[in-house]
């Protein structure tokens, strides 16, 4: 006998619709929920899937509604989710699953999960984990044959999708950013307007920058000239020297290659399909899997990546153009050991001093060391997947909350604390760890003038001298923070 789909609880947050849905409402529809939390990466690759579906059953009986299961204390809170739901433009309802009480009536036990519900209240599928696109078109297609006989409805049901709005800015969601060698400009992933930008820096480089090159145009996987190369929000980004810029094309699942001479970009890894525990490959014919960031090592003329994807920190070789593993066995964890059989939880920030590599491990809340030279790898902060929060003290003790960037000079490595809105400093001399920058939630200031300490959702920080330069992601904003003054500024673009 067939499971009746449980009820929506009334009272619960919807999101992206004009009014709450109810499954008695959705009586005669095939109804597909994804439960879901938004710093997974598995289940930002199954939103790619849920829109292709939508797009194809858009004129059908089938509805597609995201039930937001939060991992995260951050991921809880309703603007929050709304943030993601721009970021990753989702079209369909979500609910906000309060205590995860949805999940539980439905009998989820993993991020992503897929429900899927007959036209009569059945559930006829439940399956976790990404890759389920093909097997979810299936099962629809066949519900849509066997309740064709009258006991479907008549038309598609409008829900009403709420547009939400963000603040004007020049930027959309920017992800990363790197120095040039000199230290005079500043890349920047504008990661939802599918660009990169090469910013020149004015006087002190605190309140101003200068726009230079703005790379790409529109969203896809395009080589070619600066005003008709593409990307797919793209993230980590490294120069190599004075012309050469490589990023991390997230979404594409590559790594770029930003000519400033001669103003072009070409694909260097990567054949733009996402890859599943692949062995490395040579150039175009390899799969990558979510590259999230990437740091230049001029001894090997090499780029370390952070294969955010597949739990590792991958090595490409510029040389021979050859990727492959580096560091981390691919199982989802927070272990130290050897390179081959440490395990990372989603790497999503690097910086290269010397022979260490540090690494943003997000989502075990951590900030690991992969000391190259000795062939092992170190948690330096953080717990496991499922401790995190905001305590400043010991490394040992003190906690992050999915941090997404990181960079060092000396002993003092400084990270964007994302979902604690923060910056924070490791002291490794002194083994104490402080919270420079932290205060919850949105801000507006006027960007000539020096403004109250607040960022949101952060996505990186490097170091120059006494300044922090940091994205602040969920302003659209690029923030400067003068350690002296202990002064956040938003950095202006002109152009």
């Amino acid at each position: 006998m067939l499971d009746k789909a449980p009820e929506f609880p009334e009272g619960f947050r919807w999101l992206n619709v004009g009014e709450p849905l109810s499954m008695a409402r959705l009586r005669g529809y095939i109804v597909v929920l994804d439960f879901w939390t938004y710093c997974c990466i598995n289940c930002m690759h199954m939103i790619a899937e849920l829109t292709r579906l939508e797009h194809k059953y858009r004129d059908k009986p089938v509805v597609f509604i995201g039930v937001h299961s939060a991992k995260f204390y951050n991921e809880q809170h309703a603007e929050n989710i709304e943030q993601a739901i721009m970021r990753y433009e989702i079209e369909h309802p979500v609910v906000v699953d309060e205590g995860m009480r949805i999940w539980r009536m439905y009998g989820a036990n993993a991020w992503p999960t897929i429900v899927i519900v007959d036209p009569l209240g059945n559930i006829v599928y439940r399956r976790s984990g990404e890759g389920q696109g093909e097997l979810m078109d299936e099962v629809i297609e066949l519900l849509l044959h066997r309740y064709s006989d009258g006991r479907l409805a008549g038309k598609p049901l409008h829900t009403g999708t709420v547009r939400y709005s963000r603040p004007r800015s020049m930027l959309s969601f920017p992800g990363k950013l790197a120095f040039s060698p000199d230290g005079s400009m500043i890349a920047v992933s504008d990661s939802n307007n599918n660009r990169i930008l090469v910013l020149a820096l004015d006087g002190n480089g605190r309140h101003r920058a200068r726009m230079v090159e703005s790379i790409g145009n529109g969203k896809g996987l395009r080589d070619g000239e600066f005003d008709e190369a593409m990307f797919f929000r793209p993230q980590g980004v490294a120069w190599a020297d004075h012309s050469s810029i490589y990023v991390a094309d997230t979404e594409n699942h590559s790594i770029r290659l930003v000519d400033l001479s001669r103003r072009e970009v070409s694909t260097v890894a990567g054949n733009g399909r996402q890859g599943y525990y692949t062995h490395g490959g040579y150039g175009k014919g390899v799969s990558l899997n979510s590259p999230w960031d990437v740091a230049y090592s001029r001894e090997r003329n090499a780029l370390f990546i952070a294969m955010a994807g597949l739990h590792q920190i991958w090595l490409y070789s510029i040389d021979d153009s050859t990727a492959r593993p580096f560091a981390g066995s691919g199982y989802e964890g927070i272990v130290d050991s050897t390179l081959e059989h440490a395990q990372f939880a989603q790497p999503s920030g690097l910086y290269l001093q010397g022979e260490h590599l540090y690494v943003a491990d997000s989502e075990s809340s951590s900030v690991r060391l992969v000391d190259i030279a000795r062939g092992r790898v170190h948690t330096l902060v953080g717990k496991d997947l499922f401790i995190f929060g905001h305590e400043d003290g010991r490394l040992d003790e003190a906690l992050l909350q999915h941090p997404l960037g990181v960079s060092a000079m000396g002993e003092r490595v400084y990270v964007a604390d994302t979902y604690n809105h923060a910056i924070r400093l490791l002291e490794l001399r002194r083994g104490e760890v402080s919270t420079l920058v932290g205060r919850a939630g949105s801000m507006e200031c006027r960007l000539d003038e020096s403004c109250t300490l607040m960022l949101y959702e952060p996505s990186d920080v490097k170091v120059k001298g006494d300044l922090l330069y940091i994205t602040d992601t969920n302003n659209h904003l690029l923030r400067v923070f003068d350690t002296k003054e202990r002064v956040l500024y938003s950095l202006e673009i002109v152009e």
